[in-house]
């Protein structure tokens, strides 16, 4: 429907991630997607201080703020299966980029240029998209973190697993947030506070 992108991209807080795992508490799409655009704007802001990069931090947080919104109309694919095999990849890529077509067919003509590279990748944004794909994986370890303190062991495995994919990424962006940040995330408010 012409004109129903935003409706659509509202929808994704119906979306419930980690559909194979006990939660304590369910995280849906709008929230996960909020912290993997903040954590986007802080590795770029990190590599920007840190690591002499010239990364437009903004463009990183809208890259993150959308990077699952084609999951309204596909779902949130659960890992396992989502990465069972290389046929199984590919088939669920060919359904997300039909998905992305899709809900940058709800815009207007005269807007969809300005969103469609929130979408469709463009190369001039291949490098913040390594740092939307650190910060995904980084917002995901913080479920992990968040659920074992809760006494969920469901996430001890997955914790361990999303430790390796970040460090596997060879990001060092993504280093100093684990190194500098990530701690905190283990404190109580009251620990946060002081």
């Amino acid at each position: 429907m012409e004109n129903g992108f935003f409706a659509m991209v509202s929808r994704m807080k119906y979306i419930n991630r980690w559909a194979l795992m006990r939660n304590e508490h369910s995280e849906n799409l709008t929230e996960h997607s909020f912290e993997v655009s903040v954590i986007a704007h802080a590795l770029a802001v990190i590599g920007n201080r840190r690591f002499g990069k010239s990364y437009n931090g903004e463009r990183a947080a809208l890259l993150g703020l959308y990077h699952d919104a084609p999951e309204t109309l596909t779902g949130d694919m659960p890992t396992p299966v989502k990465y069972y095999s290389e046929e199984v990849r590919n088939a669920y890529k060919t359904v997300e980029e039909h998905a992305c077509r899709n809900i940058i067919s709800m815009l207007p003509d005269d807007l969809k240029d300005d969103f469609a590279p929130m979408f469709i990748p463009s190369p001039e944004d291949e490098e913040l998209h390594k740092l939307v794909k650190a910060a995904d994986k980084i917002s995901a370890l913080i479920k992990c973190i968040e659920e074992k303190k809760a006494g969920n062991s469901e996430f001890i495995k997955a914790s361990e697993g999303l430790e390796k994919a970040v460090a596997n990424l060879g990001i060092p962006e993504a280093e100093v947030f684990l190194k500098e940040f990530l701690p905190a995330y283990e404190l109580t408010l009251d620990e946060l506070k002081y």
